[in-house]
């Protein structure tokens, strides 16, 4: 986790413009927690009046494991009975509890006997964009997406090529750093449901973050072999309000073309997990080397795998390594700068 302090603006500026995040939680409370009474006691002492309005819902949602709790139910349970305690005790009148669609969510994290009380400034996780009605067999989140661009150095000033985009995840990453474009901009938050939001900090924080697009200023393309594919992504990029800062293209990945000079190439290839492995999936990774050899000279090249095997196969040294989980699945990033040199199995000069 990353902490900051703030109040209610800054709750909601980090909803909208942070990238790779999943979640902004307002903590409340820390303590003690070894057994039913401590926990409860722990939740009564917080001011749910001031957080919770006449007539709202809340939920309460359990993450890590206590000493005291062998399941998450209970600890929920007794989160919920001390606030719904504390409100009768102040207001004379028991909330409601709304499993589906709460006003407000109240997060506790267990630790062995300690025990976290937050909000859930977010709601959906910050991953869900919002325009994303379709995805491929296997879709890269967003967040991860938007984490890889990061580490890869992607700013928006260069040109920019996933040749393996499927559905579009990536090129469509790309394009709202490009534009400066909040993520969040396209959904609402669970924030904004809280008695103690502030209509018009809403409103003036959405509409400077809607001030803040700009054009691209330079070329961002997504290509893959399947038509079906590109076409959804052209469909992704126009729900995510980029349609017209992204080119896509039905084009094999050995006849890749970065769209300008120092072109930031990213792919996130098949794995082998989630959509078969494949016999054939070494071929293709060794096509993936040879075409960033022979086709990306001057470019820089990003490619997460998650199979160490499959990853040699490239053929070319990585500059960097960074640890990043798919989901449950433990991958590598690989940079490689790709420069004018021999090919050596192949002969000639070419990019390794």
């Amino acid at each position: 986790m990353v902490e900051f302090s703030g109040g209610f603006a800054d709750v909601l500026r980090a909803n909208l413009w942070l990238r790779s995040a999943m979640r902004v939680l307002v903590r409340l409370a820390d303590g003690p927690a070894g057994s039913r009474e401590g926990l409860y006691r722990l939740a009564l002492g917080v001011r749910w009046e001031e957080l919770i309005g006449r007539g709202q819902t809340f939920a309460v949602e359990v993450a890590g494991r206590g000493d005291a709790f062998a399941h998450s139910t209970f600890p929920a349970l007794v989160v919920k009975d001390a606030i719904a305690d504390r409100l009768r005790s102040r207001r004379g009148e028991r909330p409601d509890v709304d499993r589906e669609r709460p006003d407000v969510v109240v997060h506790a994290h267990l630790s062995g006997a300690h025990a976290g009380l937050s909000l859930d400034g977010t709601g959906e996780p910050l991953s869900h964009r919002g325009w994303r009605p379709r995805g491929g067999p296997a879709p890269l989140a967003e967040s991860l997406a938007a984490g890889v661009l990061l580490l890869a150095g992607y700013d928006g000033s260069q040109p920019f090529l996933d040749p393996m985009c499927g559905t579009g995840t990536l090129a469509i990453e790309a394009a709202l750093i490009a534009t400066g474009s909040a993520p969040g901009l396209g959904r609402p938050f669970a924030c904004e449901r809280w008695a103690t939001a502030s209509a018009t900090e809403v409103r003036d924080l959405r509409a400077e973050a809607r001030r803040r697009r700009r054009p691209a200023p330079a070329p961002i393309v997504g290509s893959d072999a399947d038509g079906r594919a590109v076409a959804a992504g052209a469909r992704n990029a126009q729900e995510a309000g980029v349609g017209a800062e992204v080119r896509f293209e039905t084009r094999d990945v050995r006849e890749l073309q970065p769209p300008g000079a120092g072109a930031v190439i990213v792919a996130n290839p098949p794995y082998g997990h989630r959509l078969g492995r494949d016999s054939d999936l070494g071929g293709l990774y060794a096509e993936i080397g040879d075409a960033l050899k022979r086709r990306a000279a001057g470019c820089t090249a990003w490619i997460l795998v998650g199979d160490p095997e499959l990853a040699k196969r490239i053929g070319l040294r990585p500059k960097r390594r960074v640890v990043l989980f798919n989901g449950p699945i433990e991958c590598r990033l690989l940079g490689f700068d790709l420069v004018q040199g021999r090919l050596p199995a192949r002969g000639g000069a070419e990019a390794t």
